[in-house]
């Protein structure tokens, strides 16, 4: 189960639309006035809001049709990357809490992040909607089976299902990012790693997971991707415990965290947790692919 030339293109074409249509000229929209600080939702107006889900849905509707007959699965790539290009271009978290020096001021920088990845999701899930409407819209226009296929039901123990998958995504993810997202210069303390360390780790994080979620529970990479929105408040229940912040704001440097999720913008989980998810998807089919035939064989 080998990728043709034709699809490694396809995919190559719509990663560099992602790239340069987000990535690139959608960036004055989120770009911080001081290049040095990391890109939040609340520095995003209304307006630029706005103009981004429209965008974002553009790229998707587009990339459909650039990566036809396989645009489902391939056009949702170009808005995780575009917003990947982001969050490699973003401050990292030790600027702002080098600012918020006490306690309270701290504990309301990391209490303010957790609903953030909300708005990424919304990006992201913009891109897919517009992949979405485009299947939907060719499917109409040429009169495809495809169109006529029953939908899917969402019943009770798919319900429960795709509960376990998010559960479980949310501890590998925690689990992995801990043992792969380290900084490389001061051992026995969490300090900020470097920007390489974090895409490696949350990528390949969310692909584990997203792995194991296909292989025992045969789920799409949709819900481990939605664990992203969750880990970062995951991460708050679990180390933000008792005077855990005072400790580190009165006896570490701005530049320590409880945990190295602390040093995680939401939008690298969100951006770099969907790419990996639809790569570990695809790794688990690849898998199942190669087992059967190897059986067989």
């Amino acid at each position: 189960m080998e990728l043709s030339w034709i699809n490694k293109l396809r995919i190559a074409v719509v990663l560099a639309v992602g790239i340069v249509v987000i990535g690139i000229l959608a960036w004055p929209l989120a770009a911080p006035d001081d290049p040095l600080l990391p890109v939040r939702a609340s520095i995003v107006s209304p307006l630029a809001t706005g103009s981004l889900l429209v965008l974002a849905f553009a790229v998707g509707f587009a990339c459909y049709f650039i990566a036809w007959p396989h645009g489902r699965e391939i056009g949702i790539l170009a808005v995780p990357m575009g917003l990947a290009v982001w969050a490699g271009r973003s401050g990292p978290m030790q600027e702002l809490t080098q600012v918020s020096r006490d306690t309270p001021e701290r504990a309301a920088l990391f209490h303010s992040l957790r609903f953030e990845p909300i708005y990424w999701m919304a990006v992201v899930a913009a891109g897919f909607a517009g992949v979405l409407a485009a299947q939907y819209l060719h499917h109409r226009v040429v009169g495809s089976a495809v169109a006529d296929q029953p939908e899917k039901r969402l019943h009770t123990n798919a319900s429960i299902n795709g509960l376990i998958a998010v559960v479980l995504s949310i501890v590998v993810t925690q689990f992995f990012i801990g043992v792969l997202v380290q900084n490389l210069g001061i051992p026995r303390v969490v300090t900020q790693p470097e920007m390489g360390q974090i895409i490696f780790g949350i990528i390949t994080a969310f692909a584990i997971a997203a792995f194991v979620v296909k292989r025992f529970l045969d789920l799409s990479y949709v819900w481990p991707a939605l664990a992203s929105l969750f880990v970062t408040s995951s991460a708050q229940v679990l180390y933000d415990r008792g005077d855990t912040l005072q400790q580190f704001a009165e006896t570490r440097a701005a530049t320590c965290f409880p945990h190295v999720l602390f040093a995680l913008l939401p939008l690298q989980l969100v951006a770099l947790g969907a790419l990996g998810s639809i790569l570990g998807y695809w790794m688990a089919v690849r898998y199942d692919y190669w087992r059967k035939h190897e059986s067989a064989g």
